[in-house]
């Protein structure tokens, strides 16, 4: 069952930058999640800056979202997706990904601040709320020296790839439980050490 008085989600948005050149890097690994979520299903063009998936998840009646605007400006096509569906903050769930967890380790939250996340500060503006459920997924540590933005931007090591599709493959069932029994359920399954909302992750 769902948590009770907790909107219930509506739409799954994957963030990352659109074009080829950029498909395999850390930074798509949202849009990687919705892909996997829809299967067979196809995206179309949305009426504003994005491609949606209308299908069910876990029974679920949702639609996968897909921004166009670059990570930066996430925030716009959200807000014109929202407001074109009347959906409030409550009933999006963002994924993205966070140099400030590990690699393989993902973290539920139903709120939150940006931890430093462009995308995400983009939607905390656009949305003028930082209420809204993500999935965040680790893709650290950044390399000492190396700059964060030029990181997030490059492909995953040869050797971090198999942790990578392991990580995606995770996010999407955390997805699925959440979708189907809610929050709470979704976050002691998947979240480190079962716990749903640990302080040394509230970035």
């Amino acid at each position: 069952m769902e948590d009770e008085l907790q909107p219930r989600i509506k739409a799954v948005i994957g963030l990352g930058n659109p074009g080829r050149d950029l498909a395999a890097t850390r930074h798509n690994l949202g849009f990687e999640v919705v892909d996997f979520l829809a299967g067979e299903a196809k995206f179309v063009a949305g009426k504003g800056s994005y491609y949606r998936c209308d299908t069910q998840v876990s029974s679920s009646d949702v639609v996968l979202l897909k921004p166009t605007t670059y990570m930066n400006r996430s925030g716009v096509a959200i807000a014109e997706f929202a407001g074109s569906e009347g959906l409030t903050p409550q009933e999006l769930l963002v994924i993205a990904d966070d140099f400030n967890l590990p690699l393989g380790r993902i973290r539920l939250r139903q709120s939150g601040s940006d931890g430093g996340h462009n995308g995400l500060a983009s939607i905390i503006f656009h949305l003028a709320s930082e209420d809204f459920p993500r999935l965040r997924m680790g893709i650290g540590p950044v390399p000492e020296g190396h700059p964060a933005e030029e990181f997030v931007l490059e492909p995953f090591a040869e050797g971090e790839l198999e942790t990578a599709r392991d990580m995606v493959a995770r996010a999407a069932d955390a997805v699925k439980v959440w979708l189907a029994d809610g929050y709470e359920r979704a976050a002691t399954q998947f979240n480190p050490e079962g716990s749903k909302d640990r302080a040394v992750d509230d970035n």
